[in-house]
């Protein structure tokens, strides 16, 4: 529907569609979802048997929460996390996810695009969180 629709997932929304899915299969120029997604993926519980609503994702320079923040993305209440601000990937981000427990876990990794689906639950472990 064009890169100026704004589509921000938050803790308890129901909308989103999809778990699991590559959400940029669509959300993209030329795709028939609703905004050009930034960055979006699912999160499910430890023994991935569900989804894992209502935690927040947050992207930083630096591991495990380090460096500056550079954006911060609630999942919600299907275990989907998106966005379409504008996210710089410049020198790759770490991605830090907190559960409503409280519980944290971090990519050891810097990501330098934010299509999470299109990895995890593919050829590396699915999102989780306790």
């Amino acid at each position: 529907e064009g890169g100026d629709v704004k589509n921000i997932s938050s803790n308890n929304a129901n909308e989103s569609h999809n778990a699991g899915r590559n959400c940029m299969e669509c959300h993209v120029s030329g795709g028939p979802g609703k905004g050009w997604f930034q960055a979006a993926g699912t999160v499910y519980n430890s023994t991935y048997s569900a989804v894992q609503p209502n935690g927040v994702v947050k992207l930083y320079t630096g591991p495990d929460g380090t460096g500056t923040l550079k954006a911060t993305i609630e999942v919600d209440a299907k275990g989907n996390f998106f966005t379409t601000d504008a996210i710089d990937f410049t020198g790759g981000l770490y991605p830090k996810l907190t559960g409503t427990s409280g519980t944290s876990m971090a990519m050891g990794s810097s990501i330098t695009m934010g299509q999470c689906n299109s990895c995890h639950g593919v050829s590396t472990n699915k999102i989780y969180v306790n």
